[in-house]
């Protein structure tokens, strides 16, 4: 392995994802200016994931749509027009 090419600066972070409020705890250099409450008292910084394992369809094998902004109701009714004439 290469020497001097990976971060120094690992420390524990908690993922949270929003869409289920499912959250873990790991070690990560990802940056954030959020903090929780994590069970065991201490405060950590927190990372919001939008999905994770236990919200994405492949993992749970339930399809989930999730539209941010209205953008599969735009699509379908571009479509919706086109297929009508």
């Amino acid at each position: 392995m290469k020497k001097g090419i990976h971060p120094e600066n690992y420390r524990f972070v908690v993922f949270k994802d929003v869409s289920n409020d499912y959250a873990f705890l790991t070690r990560s250099t990802a940056e954030t200016k959020d903090t929780i409450k994590w069970e065991d008292g201490n405060e950590y910084p927190l990372v919001k994931l939008e999905i994770s394992n236990t919200s994405h369809p492949y993992f749970t094998g339930k399809m989930k749509l999730i539209d941010t902004a209205g953008r599969v109701d735009k699509f379908r009714t571009r479509y919706e027009k086109k297929g009508k004439k």
